[in-house]
C-alpha cells in the first residue's frame, strides 16, 4: 500500500480518456447526499448496460470509474461527466475540466486525513470489469439516457456564447457569467449544506426549509417524494431515514402552524370555486361582483372548448400568414384560453408578467403581442378596460355570433389546451405545436400531415420530430406519429427548465416590487417588512405534479406568476 497521498492524471498525453472518473465530494453536499447520489448514478450505469469500480474514502466521498474499450477525447468524456453532474448535486466534473492537471485519487490510495481509499466492488469483480472495459455500444446507450441533460448543455453553451458575443460587441454590459444566483434555502435542501451563521443547527435548518415550503402550498405527501428527488440534502440534514421517520410530520405540522399565523410568510393561494372577490395575482383587480352575472363552471369549459374548435378551424390559419409573430400569437392565445379554463372566467385580467412566465417570453413582447392579438381575433378577445394603478388591462373572451354555428358543428377534442407547457420552454414554439398536433389529433398524423395542420416549414417540423423522438416524447409507428407515456415534467426538470421558470418567477416579484413602491410613494410614506422583496421569502417553488399532462401544473403557475 502506498505511504503518501496518491493521484493518477485523468487524461492521456493526448487528452484523451480511457476511463470516466466520477468524483462525488463530501464538500457539494453532505454525505447522505453523497451515498443517495452515487446509488443513483450507479443504477443508471447499470440501466444502460456500464460496468464499473467504486470505491469510498474515509471523509465519506466516492469515486465510480467507468473503464472503456475505445478511449473518448476530452470533449467528449467532459460532456458526460458534466451531463451527470446535472442529476446529482455532489458530482464534481472538475477533474474532466481540467486536461492537464485533472487528477482522481485511485484505490489503495493513503487520504490526507488518514486511512486509505477503499474498494466497495470486490477486488476480482473489479479486475475482471478493469481487463474488459466497456465497448462502444455502453457509451452509446449512456449518452441516449442522458439526452435531456446533455442538450440543457448544449443550449447552455450556446446561450453562454450568444451573451460573450453581445458583450464584445458592446450590446451587453460586461456581467459575470457564472451562475451563482441558487437561493441558499434551496442550496440547503438540495446539498444540505448550510450557513451556520445563519442556522446554529441542522435543526434549524430544516425548519426554515419547511417553513418555505409550507407557503409555497406544498404537502406533507409532497415533501417527502422530493426527499429522495430533487431535495435530497433535506433528507441527509436528518441523519438517518428513522430520525426523519420521527422527526419529519412533527416539524412539518410545526411549519404549517408557523405559516398560517405569519402572513408575510404566506405565498398567493388559489380563488376557491365560486368566490368572486378574489385577487387573482397582485398586479390584478378584483373580480366583478355585480351588474353582471357571471358565467358557472360548466359554461366557461364548455365556451373554451368551443373557442379551441375556432381556433383550430379558422384562427390559426389566419395566424400562420403572419410568420415567426404568429406562432407567439397563436401560443398567446392558447395561453389565454388555458388561463380561461384554469380561473374559470372569461374576464381576463392577467397581467403581462404571469403571461410572458407560462409562455417563455419577456413581458415587453407579450404586451406588444395582446393588442395585436385582439384585432386579429375577429371578435374573440376584445379589451374593455385599460390598466390603472397596480391593476392590469382586462379583456373578454367571447364566442363571436358568426362562429356560433360552425363551433357547434365541429366536435371537441382530447385533452386541454395548453400555452406553453415547461418542456417547450427548451425546445421552442414550433416543437409545441407539432407535439400539439401529435397529442390531441383526432388520428395519428404523418409528417406530411403535421406540415400542413401547423403550418410550420417542412425543415422546422422534422427538426422538432427529431429532436422529441430522441427525448422519448414520441415515437413513429410505420408513418404515423404517436406521444409515448414520458412525464413531461419530470423531462422539463432534466432540461433545466424548470428552474429558468423560477428564475423568471423571481425576477417578476421583485420588479413588482419595485414597481408597486413607485407607486405607492407619494400615497403612503410607511413600509412594511412584507412590501421589501425578500431573494428567500419570495423564492416560490413549483410544488411537483403527479399528473403526466401536466395540467394542475397550468393552475399552479399561474398562481406563482
Amino acid at each position: 500500500m502506498p505511504t503518501r497521498p496518491a493521484a493518477v492524471a485523468v487524461h492521456g498525453a493526448d487528452g484523451s480518456v480511457a476511463t470516466l472518473c466520477l468524483d462525488f465530494d463530501t464538500s457539494k453536499a453532505l454525505k447522505g447526499v453523497v451515498d443517495t447520489d452515487a446509488a443513483r448514478v450507479g443504477r443508471l450505469l447499470s440501466a444502460c448496460g456500464v460496468l464499473f469500480v467504486e470505491d469510498f474514502s474515509p471523509s465519506g466521498g466516492r469515486h465510480i470509474y467507468v473503464p472503456l474499450q475505445e478511449r473518448l477525447d476530452a470533449a467528449e468524456a467532459r460532456d458526460l461527466v458534466e451531463a451527470l453532474a446535472l442529476t446529482a448535486s455532489s458530482l464534481d466534473p472538475s477533474p474532466h475540466q481540467n486536461v492537464t492537471d485533472g487528477c482522481i485519487r485511485v484505490p489503495g490510495s493513503v487520504h490526507k486525513s488518514g486511512g486509505h481509499q477503499t474498494l466497495i466492488t470486490p477486488l476480482s469483480g473489479a479486475y475482471d470489469i478493469l481487463r474488459r472495459r466497456n465497448p462502444s455500444a455502453a457509451v452509446v446507450e449512456l449518452r441516449t439516457a442522458l439526452a435531456p441533460e446533455l442538450a440543457r448543455k448544449r443550449a447552455l453553451k450556446a446561450r453562454t456564447a450568444k451573451t460573450v458575443a453581445a458583450q464584445r460587441t458592446g450590446a451587453l454590459p460586461a456581467l459575470p457569467l457564472a451562475s451563482g444566483s441558487e437561493a441558499p434555502l434551496r442550496r440547503v435542501a438540495r446539498t444540505g449544506l448550510y450557513d451556520t451563521a445563519r442556522y446554529k443547527s441542522p435543526s434549524e435548518a430544516r425548519m426554515a426549509v419547511l417553513n418555505h415550503f409550507s407557503a409555497c402550498g406544498w404537502s406533507l405527501t409532497q415533501v417527502e417524494g422530493e426527499l429522495g428527488g430533487q431535495f435530497p440534502g433535506l433528507a441527509a440534514l436528518y441523519g438517518s431515514p428513522e430520525r426523519q421517520g420521527r422527526l419529519l410530520p412533527f416539524e412539518w405540522a410545526k411549519a404549517a402552524a408557523f405559516t398560517a399565523s405569519n402572513p408575510a410568510s404566506q405565498k398567493p393561494l388559489p380563488r376557491k370555486h365560486g368566490e368572486k372577490s378574489a385577487l387573482i395575482n397582485n398586479t390584478s383587480r378584483t373580480l366583478i361582483t355585480g351588474g353582471r352575472e357571471e358565467p358557472s363552471s360548466a359554461a366557461v369549459h364548455q365556451l373554451v372548448n368551443d373557442l379551441e374548435n375556432i381556433l383550430y378551424a379558422v384562427l390559426d390559419h389566419r395566424l400562420q400568414s403572419r410568420g415567426r409573430q404568429g406562432l407567439s400569437l397563436r401560443l398567446l392565445i392558447r395561453g389565454l384560453l388555458g388561463y380561461m379554463r384554469a380561473k374559470e372566467t372569461d374576464i381576463l385580467d392577467v397581467g403581462c408578467r404571469t403571461l410572458a412566465v407560462a409562455m417563455g417570453k419577456h413581458h415587453v413582447t407579450i404586451a406588444r403581442l395582446l393588442p395585436i392579438l385582439a384585432s386579429a381575433s375577429d371578435g374573440i378577445l376584445t379589451k374593455i378596460a385599460d390598466a390603472h394603478y397596480k391593476a392590469a388591462d382586462v379583456y373578454l373572451i367571447q364566442l363571436p355570433e358568426q362562429y356560433k354555428q360552425l363551433a357547434r358543428e365541429l366536435t371537441w377534442r382530447k385533452g386541454k389546451i395548453h400555452a406553453i407547457r415547461p418542456v417547450f420552454r427548451a425546445l421552442g414554439d414550433a416543437t409545441a405545436l407539432v407535439y400539439e398536433a401529435i397529442e390531441r389529433g383526432r388520428h395519428s398524423p404523418t409528417t406530411a400531415d403535421l406540415v400542413r395542420t401547423t403550418g410550420v416549414s417542412r425543415n422546422a417540423c422534422s427538426n422538432a420530430l427529431a429532436e422529441m423522438e430522441t427525448l422519448g416524447m414520441i415515437q413513429r409507428h410505420g408513418r404515423a406519429w404517436k406521444t409515448t407515456t414520458a412525464n413531461l415534467r419530470m423531462l422539463a426538470a432534466r432540461l433545466g427548465v424548470l428552474d429558468d421558470y423560477l428564475e423568471h418567477i423571481a425576477r417578476n416579484r421583485r420588479e413588482r416590487a419595485k414597481w408597486h413602491a413607485h407607486l405607492d410613494r407619494f400615497r403612503d410614506t410607511h413600509i412594511n417588512e412584507t412590501d421589501l422583496y425578500d431573494a428567500e421569502r419570495d423564492e416560490y417553488w413549483i410544488p411537483p405534479d403527479d399528473d403526466p399532462a401536466g395540467w394542475p401544473f397550468q393552475k399552479v403557475l399561474y398562481r406563482a406568476a
